[in-house]
């Protein structure tokens, strides 16, 4: 008796466990086919508030959640431009909504991205890949994600004029365009205006989980682990700077020289740090040259250490400072801050004397990556 007594209650925990495990994966559930659209009002990139009833008069009404930071959903970017253009005048309405809370975006998750999911990140985002949608938030309460349910981003949702849901799921059946076979979303589209039944409802969407408010202890927990990470500071030679400007680590690499006094380098530093631990899993490095002198090496040391910055960190080993610029790069005026960026081949793609305009190395960094995990991600950086 007390055996199976004991296996019935190891059975529920099982269940519990099982259950609270999809919970987390799914927390809220996907709209149903066939389930009236759940009503809306988010804020625009455009300064509008635009609320389901706005949309009343289209005959279809496509709605796709997608975001910034994600890899998929920037490949999908210009096939929802598309969408939008080729359906415009036919009475079809497309609206982005960004669903992601951007604070439960890990750094090691935006190692694709130059922004992140915030609101002005967005309108950033829209300007640079001149969006012809209406782009919404919803990052900040996560309302309207609830009643819909996305699961990953980009992901689609097509009512048809009574606003009922004839369609959930992928914009189509592959994330690499020359590869589409199935146009699942055109497809629901056309049927809907031609009056005729939706016969594929409802397929899996790829790309980036859905990052709901409680991811956040996870950006809180990495950040806790990049704390604990070593800062270490060693001396350079001339010899040392001019093997790193060969970049003998093939990979792309990044150097900033900096100093304690200067204070635009200062300002700049956490934005270095920031970018290594976005794109640090991937084939990069960031090296910092301090042209401080040698003694002071304690106070160098403190710095990086309050910036928890756990990236390569050289120091000028001499006081001859001058010959210690000119076996970096001959050309370099002296002037302090001073960046650079190599490809594993040694050729420079970024050199710049004063303060970096951050969104601008962050574009060039993820243009430069090799694109050998996430073939066409590198194509799509270096178009616009």
């Amino acid at each position: 008796m007390r055996l199976r007594s004991f296996c019935l209650l190891a059975s529920i925990l099982l269940v519990a466990s099982a259950l609270k495990a999809e919970e987390e994966l799914a927390p809220y559930p996907t709209l149903a086919i066939g389930a009236p659209a759940p009503d809306f009002c988010l804020p625009g990139i455009d300064g509008q508030t635009h609320c389901l009833k706005d949309y009343a008069a289209s005959r279809v009404l496509v709605l796709v959640f997608t975001c910034n930071h994600c890899p998929t959903a920037q490949l999908y970017e210009s096939r929802l431009k598309q969408l939008a253009a080729d359906y415009g005048e036919r009475g079809v309405a497309l609206v982005a909504i960004e669903p992601n809370d951007p604070a439960a975006v890990r750094l090691d998750e935006m190692g694709y991205t130059d922004v992140g999911d915030s609101f002005a990140e967005m309108k950033i985002r829209a300007a640079y890949r001149h969006f012809n949608f209406p782009y919404l938030y919803d990052g900040e309460t996560q309302k309207v994600a609830h009643a819909y349910g996305p699961t990953a981003t980009p992901h689609v949702f097509i009512f048809d004029s009574e606003r009922r849901l004839r369609y959930e799921g992928r914009v189509d059946d592959n994330p690499r365009e020359q590869y589409v076979k199935q146009q699942d979303a055109r497809n629901t589209i056309e049927a809907l205006l031609a009056g005729k039944p939706v016969v594929v409802t409802k397929t899996p969407s790829f790309g980036c989980s859905t990052k709901w408010a409680y991811k956040s202890a996870g950006r809180k927990e990495e950040m806790a682990e990049i704390e604990k990470e070593p800062v270490t500071l060693k001396l350079a030679s001339a010899e040392d700077l001019q093997t790193l400007r060969k970049n003998p680590a093939r990979k792309l690499l990044l150097v900033n020289f900096w100093a304690t006094w200067c204070g635009p380098c200062a300002k700049e530093l956490p934005e270095f740090q920031t970018m290594y631990r976005m794109y640090r899993h991937r084939p990069f490095a960031l090296v910092t040259v301090s042209a401080n002198y040698p003694d002071a090496q304690a106070g160098v040391l403190g710095v990086l250490k309050e910036h928890h910055a756990s990236s390569t960190n050289l120091l000028f080993g001499s006081m001859d400072i001058y010959k210690l610029m000119a076996a970096f790069d001959t050309e370099w005026n002296a002037a302090l801050p001073y960046t650079m960026l190599i490809r594993p081949d040694g050729t420079v793609v970024y050199k710049y004397q004063g303060e970096i305009d951050p969104l601008e190395l962050h574009r060039l960094i993820i243009a430069n990556l090799p694109d050998d995990d996430y073939i066409g991600h590198q194509a799509y950086w270096q178009s616009k």
